[in-house]
């Protein structure tokens, strides 16, 4: 007797030997580590075509160079004054939060740009230094070393970190691990730069008000404390003065510091590597490199998307690396490339990285012979640029977006958004990233499932409960699942299945065959498989026929090498839905034949 489905279906489930180790390993640390397949571009090329490409991938100034031409130039050279007069005020204000010396933010857009120019991947980032970092590097290593009482070891330790940021994101980048970037997602991003645009504008306040005494804490009450605690030192001209840019000019008392003409000095022999800093330069520079990152990244890829462009993460990763290893060794602290710097990049009309070339030369210029004229610029002046460009960094939409389209990311960015406003900016940030692999977790512990029905004059199968019109054929009971069967997730799946039969059965419908669709289970250990064997002997049990649909590859081969294949057998493996029921009904057909025989010949 022909197998159910060899008389239907000329296309059968192709059972070949299960791959060797080595060839399934080549295969998942591709998709793993090389997802967008770089090497692509290298096939078919003559040694020294592969030599010329391997440098143009890995420093793709040689790859835009040779096109480079005078219309490009004049775009650049616009975007690039542009960008550097955006930059002297953001690299003395974000200094000052810090909480070091103004000319090292100016520093910080001479030296890492020229970097970025070379390596940079992107035609729209404008590196430079952020207000989130710089935040979160002064609160960091503030806890261990005072910026007042020993500011020559704390620059020191802010220059380590910055060359510990680089390491640790161009090693991201070799080993192309720009998946850990990936955890911080979309809304924990939103809520992290709230809050923390919130704290930095109370912060503010210092200057604005002219206050002498403050915390050096960074949440929201222990900055309104200090601030109402010394109200006596309140000073009612310089709130005028940060109203009223003529006012303040005649008012404020208090300035920025020096700003000595010079490029940038070396500063590798100050890198402090001491056992007692270690651990503080370490957790500063981690953390403030993966947010970097992260900011970099999307903002890089969000231009990109705009042109239809694509920016290579791991390469990104590897430019700003060696920008703040080499930064770091000039005297800069960390940089990347922030938002507002790229958006006015971008609107000025850049054509290619050359106009960080082109805002390193201005930057240059500026340290030779215009630094001293930015020596009076006001404290409050500060103030109110930070305040100004922080409130942008707050998206009400963005939120209320999140808010309407999925709770659970509203929840996130709360929970970041809070974290850091009224605990400490790294443990906001960990809160939120761990409510975001929570969610994760019960993506995998509570995978999709859905019930099947056949829509009304068609061979599809789809979700009943989406298409109330679909209706499961009798006695059949299909069942899609939705993710990889893992441990974690094994007895809930067994479990569902076996509700979906009482649930059928309560509502008078029996139950002769269950059909499982694998279609979307990418992946399944041993313990999925045990689940699956341990469901089609209690269906054995309940003498319901149990039939799998579409395996994947990897799980059809580990079905084989544990045997499984052999216990439920090969005809009961259908590549359609439309075949597994087929053959349902003609297993039923001929199942309900030979019971009647069966009774026909008790009788005779």
């Amino acid at each position: 007797m022909p197998t159910p489905n060899s008389s239907m279906n000329p296309t059968q489930v192709n059972f070949n030997s299960p791959r060797k180790f080595r060839t399934t390993l080549k295969s998942k640390c591709k998709e793993t580590f090389f997802p967008d397949d770089p090497f692509r571009q290298f096939k078919n090329e003559k040694p020294l075509g592969k030599a010329k490409k391997t440098l143009q991938y890995f420093v793709p100034i040689f790859e835009w160079l040779p096109q480079y031409n005078l219309k490009m130039f004049r775009f650049d050279l616009l975007a690039g004054i542009t960008i550097t007069s955006l930059a002297i005020p953001q690299g003395i204000s974000y200094a000052k939060l810090a909480e070091i010396p103004p000319i090292i933010g100016l520093y910080s857009s001479f030296v890492p740009a020229l970097v970025y120019a070379i390596l940079g991947s992107s035609k729209h980032v404008a590196v430079g230094t952020v207000a989130a970092c710089s935040l979160l590097i002064a609160d960091t290593i503030g806890s261990k070393v005072s910026s007042k009482d020993d500011p020559t070891l704390y620059l020191h330790l802010v220059f380590t970190a910055a060359f510990i940021t680089g390491v640790f994101q161009a090693a991201l980048g070799f080993l192309r691990l720009g998946i850990l970037v990936d955890f911080l997602s979309h809304s924990t991003i939103t809520g992290f730069m709230g809050g923390t645009a919130i704290i930095i504008c109370l912060q503010q306040l210092k200057g604005l008000l002219g206050v002498s005494h403050f915390t050096t804490k960074t949440d929201v009450v222990s900055v309104l404390h200090a601030v109402f605690k010394n109200r006596n030192e309140w000073k009612w001209e310089t709130a005028v003065v940060g109203m009223a840019f003529l006012v303040f000019l005649l008012f404020t008392r208090y300035l920025v510091g020096k700003l000595h003409k010079g490029l940038n000095p070396i500063s590798i022999e100050y890198l402090n590597f001491d056992a007692e800093y270690l651990p503080y330069t370490l957790k500063a520079g981690i953390i403030t490199g993966i947010i970097a990152l992260a900011e970099g990244i999307a903002i890089g890829r969000s231009f990109a998307i705009m042109n239809n462009e694509q920016v290579d993460g791991n390469k990104e990763m590897i430019a700003f690396g060696f920008m703040n290893i080499v930064g770091s060794c000039f005297s800069c602290y960390l940089t990347t490339g922030p938002f507002s710097k790229t958006a006015v990049n971008y609107n000025s009309g850049c054509k290619t990285a050359a106009s960080n070339l082109v805002m390193a030369i201005g930057m240059m210029l500026t340290l030779l012979f215009l630094a001293p004229l930015f020596s009076y610029t006001p404290l409050v002046a500060l103030s109110a640029i930070i305040m100004s460009a922080m409130l942008g960094l707050i998206k009400y939409e963005e939120a209320y977006h999140l808010f309407k389209v999925d709770k659970f990311d509203f929840c996130i960015c709360l929970a970041a958004f809070f974290g850091v406003a009224f605990i400490t900016m790294d443990m906001g940030l960990m809160i939120s990233v761990a409510l975001a692999l929570l969610r994760a977790l019960l993506y995998v512990a509570r995978p999709a499932a859905c019930k099947l029905g056949k829509l009304p004059d068609s061979t599809l199968y789809r979700d009943t409960e989406q298409y109330a019109e679909a209706s499961g054929p009798p006695g059949i009971l299909a069942i899609q699942l939705g993710s990889p069967i893992y441990y974690a997730n094994g007895n809930y799946i067994r479990e569902r299945i076996l509700r979906w039969i009482r649930n059928d059965e309560g509502n008078g419908k029996a139950v002769k065959h269950v059909l499982l669709d694998l279609t979307g289970v990418t992946s399944i250990d041993t313990t999925g498989i045990e689940t699956l064997a341990e469901v089609l002997r209690i269906l054995e049990v309940k003498h319901i026929k149990m039939k799998i649909v579409n395996p994947r590859l990897d799980v059809l081969e580990k079905m084989m090498k544990s045997k499984f294949v052999d216990k439920i057998g090969k005809e009961s493996i259908f590549l359609c839905m439309e075949d597994a029921v087929e053959a349902s009904y003609d297993f039923s057909a001929t199942t309900e034949k030979q019971g009647f025989e069966e009774q026909r010949s008790g009788v005779a």
